[in-house]
């Protein structure tokens, strides 16, 4: 069985679109590493509630991911045969989701911020601290959306460095702001955590008005227009709806599930909730080779879908898992390596840096399984087509598994916090079964494309 393709521009367009997604996501989560380590050093507390506010702002990024998703799964299949008339017309449709969407998080976070944040945790001293730094991100939210939408639709005809040097940019703004206005240098007033919220809305801004104009007067393959976002039209509102629902679904499910973990770590201490933080936030930075594996695989195999040659996805499918596998293991081996030294930077009691390297151990196991099936899922399977596979096993391995045995394991067994937080990520190893055999059936490919009129 042949499992390395010999076209070199399948791998010049797989690790070009990995490597530049992946320094994206890296310098993105760097902005949320900032103020983590920046807070970290001011106090504990504001550390703990900028966590709590940040699984808010992680369940819009999932209900965003999703419609970016559902947009590039149809789009490169569009690009693949060179029609550019559709994607403008789904770019209208992902748009006023993300809009609707994300103004929808932010209302209820501004006017019910004690009713939303006590789901989070019930520490008193992270809610007063927490409302503060909500009650100026939320204003950020909508924002957010359209800077995600506008570099989801770069990203599904291969214009990807756009939301590198984007995400460079808002790093820069973001981290001078925060030293600035969390400690009071440079002549701006001390605000603590409302000095990291300032920072973050005023990068948000920013990333804003260099995708916008990037969109409209240098991407000359679309040439996007205000007026192309209110061209809303029922046959590719419905094509969305069918495509792209479940990849919207599925995001926002794990966004909500995720909130749920947040909910539970949240109920075990404050040292938990710092320790968690620390860790996923050092995680989420380790795996952006991971997750630029999957964006680049969506687009790769929709373009070939779109082209039609079903054999060459079916090569590229192959040799993606073999890709794939190895990153997981280099991101293992990297994350362990480092978790001690990182963790020094932190201002934090002993007890919760001891917790936070023992997170961080669980996490460079489970990081081999992440980066081989969350690629083959998302990226592969749902880039060929068959979203809804995605939807389903996600709902079945995280409601149905992670969530009862961490609550279990946390509630009734009163078992020490780390085990809570393996059942917590056990579904990243199981889920590698049912990804070998969903992506080598080739059950997943499906044309999603019509004739534009």
């Amino acid at each position: 069985m042949k499992w390395f393709v010999k076209d070199s521009s399948f791998y010049r367009s797989f690790f070009s679109l990995t490597f530049v997604i992946a320094l994206q996501n890296l310098i993105a989560f760097s902005v949320n590493l900032a103020d983590s380590m920046m807070l970290g050093a001011y106090n504990e507390t504001a550390l703990s509630a900028a966590a709590v506010c940040n699984q808010i702002q992680f369940l819009l990024q999932m209900v965003l991911n999703g419609i970016v998703a559902g947009l590039v799964v149809i789009c490169a299949q569009y690009w693949g045969k060179r029609q550019t008339q559709p994607i403008k017309k789904l770019f209208a449709v992902a748009f006023w989701l993300a809009v609707g969407m994300s103004f929808l998080i932010g209302l209820i976070s501004l006017f019910f911020p004690n009713l939303l944040l006590s789901l989070l945790t019930n520490e008193a001293e992270v809610i007063k601290q927490a409302k503060e730094y909500l009650g100026i991100i939320a204003f950020s939210y909508v924002i957010f959306a359209l800077t995600s939408v506008i570099i989801g639709l770069m990203r599904s005809i291969e214009k990807v460095k756009i939301g590198f040097w984007v995400s460079l940019a808002a790093l820069f703004v973001n981290m001078t702001l925060n030293y600035g206005l969390i400690y009071g240098r440079f002549g701006m007033p001390e605000m603590g955590i409302r000095g990291a919220a300032i920072a973050t809305l005023i990068s948000r801004v920013f990333e804003l008005v260099i995708v916008v104009f990037y969109a409209g007067v240098l991407e000359q393959n679309l040439k996007l227009r205000l007026a192309d976002i209110f061209k809303l039209e029922k046959s590719y509102f419905k094509d969305f709806l069918k495509t792209g629902m479940p990849t919207v679904l599925s995001s926002t499910s794990w966004g909500i599930a995720m909130a749920v973990q947040g909910a539970i770590l949240g109920r075990l201490g404050a040292s938990t909730i710092a320790a968690s933080s620390i860790a996923t936030t050092i995680f989420q930075v380790a795996v952006v080779l991971a997750g630029g594996s999957a964006n680049a695989s969506n687009v790769v195999i929709g373009k070939a879908v779109g082209y039609g040659d079903m054999q060459r996805v079916k090569d590229y499918a192959k040799t993606m898992q073999i890709l794939f596998l190895g990153i997981g293991v280099f991101t293992g081996l990297v994350l362990f390596s480092a978790r001690g030294y990182i963790i020094g930077f932190y201002n934090i009691r002993p007890e919760t840096a001891q917790l936070a390297k023992r997170f961080l151990l669980v996490l460079s196991i489970t990081v081999v399984g992440t980066a081989y099936q969350m690629p083959s899922l998302t990226g592969i399977v749902a880039g060929g087509g068959d979203t809804k596979f995605v939807l389903y096993n996600d709902i079945i391995f995280m409601w149905g598994l992670v969530l009862p045995l961490a609550a279990l394991s946390a509630f009734v067994f009163q078992l020490p916090v780390v085990y809570t937080f393996v059942f917590l990520k056990i579904d990243q190893i199981l889920k590698c079964a049912v990804a070998v055999v969903k992506v080598n059936r080739f059950k997943w490919i499906k044309i999603l494309t019509k004739e534009a009129t």
